[in-house]
């Protein structure tokens, strides 16, 4: 069997994604399992280790959609799943010539549009992303809906320059990004919490920071008197061997945070306008400070309240969770 995954973004919901891939792989040891991507987030699934190949899409032009649909065609899939469910997804994984294309039924898509692109569609809302993802997949015969990240160890010439400075030193990261500015916590208090890190938990506060990110960086670092440093500049493939590596991970709903909670590292989180019981960590022992039900912009990338809601999440209240998380490790072993 050939089958065609089409998740093309962002990179949480990439990450997100990789549980069916995994499942897919159990259920059909055998098949050919290919991913398609969008080419800025191929680099969390070149790490996936039961996807055969990578397909990615180079340009959001004709040119690149022409060139992507010859490639898809040339392999002849038996299945094309769209775990996006947007209408682009939809429209690439029809065009693919795939059997059968099967996606969400319309009252679950993110763009109804999609739903004539597939010839099967179903219902599997409710719950977890990743949960929805699986009962998907149904669809085709996977029952088995355990939650696995099969994702390789690769070299990181980040971690190695970390650990330079560090030595054997514990660490914990800090990332203040976001996308969305109101998924972000203030950096002034990134900044106090780094402090907290080393001089109550006993841990090197990092800070990560992504392409333009490097003034915010900077202010969470001067706003930590001194006691936090700065990451290397990482790829993604850095960043998943930091995290690997982080005694805890502490940060908005982002993309650093899904790639932590999947390598089972523990984390702390801040959410705001998105749900965590649909998109935050899934292991019971992490911790959400979530203000989601306070919130006034659901799922909106600008805030339009008053009241911005996580200015409401306090750092004592971050600061108790990073610790109840940190005993909750030891207490693992």
């Amino acid at each position: 069997m050939n089958i065609l995954i089409a998740r093309l973004g962002a990179l949480g919901d990439v990450v997100h994604t990789v549980p069916a891939a995994a499942a897919l792989r159990t259920t059909f040891p055998d098949a050919r399992i290919d991913w398609l991507v969008d080419a800025k987030h191929r680099a969390i699934v070149d790490l996936v280790t039961t996807v055969d190949r990578v397909i990615p899409l180079e340009r959001p032009t004709l040119a690149g959609w022409l060139g992507v649909v010859q490639t898809l065609r040339r392999a002849s899939y038996d299945v094309a799943i769209d775990l996006q469910g947007l209408l682009k997804s939809a429209i690439l994984a029809r065009a693919s010539g795939a059997r059968r294309v099967i996606g969400f039924s319309i009252w679950h898509l993110r763009e109804k549009t999609a739903r004539p692109f597939y010839s099967d569609a179903h219902d599997a809302e409710g719950g977890h992303v990743i949960a929805k993802n699986l009962r998907l997949l149904r669809a085709v015969g996977v029952t088995d809906e355990t939650i696995r990240f099969p994702l390789a160890d690769p070299p990181s010439p980040a971690l190695d320059h970390l650990r330079q400075r560090l030595g054997p030193r514990p660490f914990g990261l800090i990332n203040a990004g976001a996308a969305w500015p109101n998924k972000r916590w203030p950096p002034e208090r990134f900044g106090q919490l780094a402090a907290f890190l080393r001089d109550a938990c006993g841990l090197v506060p990092v800070i990560l920071w992504g392409p333009g990110e490097e003034a915010l960086a900077a202010s969470v670092i001067a706003a930590s008197s001194g006691t936090a440093m700065e990451a290397p500049r990482t790829t993604v493939t850095d960043l998943v061997a930091l995290a690997r590596a982080a005694a805890i991970v502490v940060s908005g709903d982002t993309g650093p945070l899904h790639i932590a909670t999947a390598l089972g590292t523990p984390t702390v989180s801040l959410f705001g306008p998105t749900d965590p019981q649909r998109n935050g960590p899934f292991d019971a022992a992490d911790i959400v400070v979530s203000r989601y039900e306070l919130c006034g912009c659901h799922y909106d990338r600008l805030c339009h309240q008053a009241q911005w809601c996580l200015d409401g999440a306090h750092l004592a209240e971050v600061c108790a969770a990073v610790q109840r998380r940190l005993a909750a490790r030891s207490a693992r072993g």
